[in-house]
């Protein structure tokens, strides 16, 4: 990415530890191997108390290993840059994203979250590409991609980061979130300003 070499190694730090934490919850998830039997709250929404359990784990289980790649991928592109082929990059955040856009094709539930993960597929698969146009490390390197879709993408993500950051400040009861609990949601508001600033860095 362009941008300053410390903004590049700051974001690489923030989405590194959030990408650890998602993983680490997919590696003790219940019903994994080796995993205590204890309450399992993902990096992301839970999913509605109507699904069956197994479902639950699914989801749960679906949602952190995306998190995960998401985070550990954008912090190994903050700090690589395109020393990594692009076609690598694309097809370790473009598979995915297909994927999340035939899950959310084929079944309503939890849809929308799944079309975000796609949504951040597809924009990490851009990125990518977008490197390759210009793969120097310049503070005052022209920008690369489309203005338009680059855009787009900045008030999504903008968007989400605020909708997060809400949610990190309160409950649903209306408390403020404090102490481990409000992690799963610090990990969502973590990748959405990592999204954000990977972009604004283009």
């Amino acid at each position: 990415m362009h941008g300053p070499t410390l903004v590049n190694w700051l974001l690489a730090l923030l989405t590194a530890t959030a990408g650890a934490y998602c993983l680490t919850r997919l590696r003790y998830a219940p019903g994994a191997p080796g995993a205590p039997h204890a309450p399992h709250t993902t990096c992301a929404p839970a999913p509605s108390t109507t699904h069956p359990t197994g479902a639950r784990r699914l989801l749960a289980r679906e949602t952190d290993a995306a998190e995960a790649l998401m985070g550990l991928g954008m912090a190994g592109m903050a700090v690589t840059g395109a020393a990594v082929p692009a076609p690598v990059w694309a097809w370790l955040f473009g598979v995915p994203a297909a994927l999340f856009l035939l899950a959310a094709a084929g079944t309503p539930d939890r849809r929308g979250h799944r079309l975000h993960h796609a949504i951040g597929g597809l924009a990490m698969t851009y990125a990518a590409l977008a490197m390759t146009a210009s793969p120097g490390h310049h503070h005052h390197a022209p920008s690369t991609g489309a203005p338009l879709l680059t855009g787009a993408l900045l008030v999504y993500f903008g968007a989400y980061s605020l909708w997060a950051g809400t949610r990190l400040l309160h409950a649903p009861g209306g408390s403020v979130t404090v102490g481990t609990a409000g992690l799963p949601q610090a990990c969502r508001l973590t990748m959405g300003i990592g999204m954000f600033a990977m972009l604004l860095t283009m």
